[in-house]
């Protein structure tokens, strides 16, 4: 049975809308994240979920040029659109990324993937249950059987919005976190909310060079560019 990275995606952002289409480098918002997805290690299929409707096409055409297979659900209950999607893709181990994370990391994510297998009775697996690294290299990893019982039991509007909030709380659920090396990384904003955050990707991305740099790499052009975190500084939410 396959790993199965699952990136949710949509034009309706509330904050920034159609900002997975927006241009970064040369390249869409997407393209950067589905092609970063499809580098993590262990990862068999990288599914991009996209809700129903016409006016989610254009995200849907985008994620089928970048070479992802596309699963459509409802817009609101994000939970059931994976639940969907992992089921009819035969996930056993499924992996949670969203689409503002164009900085997302492939090795990380894949240091998070190999946790959660490296022990049998584990569910769930993380690296933002403390926040030690930069806000936009999120990741989640779990179990089809905890995919399972999370559609099953979660019943509140905001844990169906949100995919994983039952997983992280709910007491038979034997979690694993892959905690990063500073708080003060957790500070640091790589994610895409705002036009400030658009506007701080924009000026980045054309000095990370070739090819996709580790997290830890993309940290010291930051450092040596004090400018950059400038840029979206005021929408800092840690």
């Amino acid at each position: 049975m396959p790993n199965v990275v699952i990136v949710q995606a949509r034009m309706t952002s509330t904050r920034l809308p159609g900002k997975v289409l927006e241009d970064v480098a040369g390249k869409t918002v997407l393209h950067h994240v589905l092609t970063r997805c499809a580098a993590i290690p262990g990862i068999d299929i990288v599914c991009c979920a996209v809700p129903e409707g016409p006016e989610q096409e254009p995200v849907a055409r985008e994620a089928e040029a970048c070479g992802a297979t596309v699963a459509r659900g409802s817009e609101l209950d994000v939970l059931d659109r994976y639940y969907t999607a992992a089921r009819d893709l035969g996930a056993d181990i499924v992996m949670r990324v969203t689409s503002d994370c164009p900085l997302i990391d492939p090795g990380l994510c894949g240091d998070v993937l190999a946790t959660l297998l490296a022990d049998p009775s584990a569910d769930y697996a993380a690296n933002n249950f403390v926040h030690r690294y930069p806000h936009g290299l999120d990741c989640e990893a779990f179990t089809w059987r905890a995919m399972e019982q999370d559609w099953t039991q979660a019943r509140e509007p905001y844990d169906r919005e949100h995919v994983t909030p039952w997983l992280r709380r709910e007491p038979g659920v034997k979690r694993i976190s892959l905690e990063g090396p500073d708080e003060a990384l957790g500070k640091l904003r790589w994610t895409l909310d705002y036009p400030e955050d658009l506007e701080f990707c924009r000026a980045l991305f054309p000095l990370l060079g070739d090819g996709i740099p580790p997290w830890t790499e993309t940290l010291k052009v930051c450092e040596e560019n004090k400018h950059l975190q400038e840029l979206n500084a005021i929408r800092r939410q840690r």
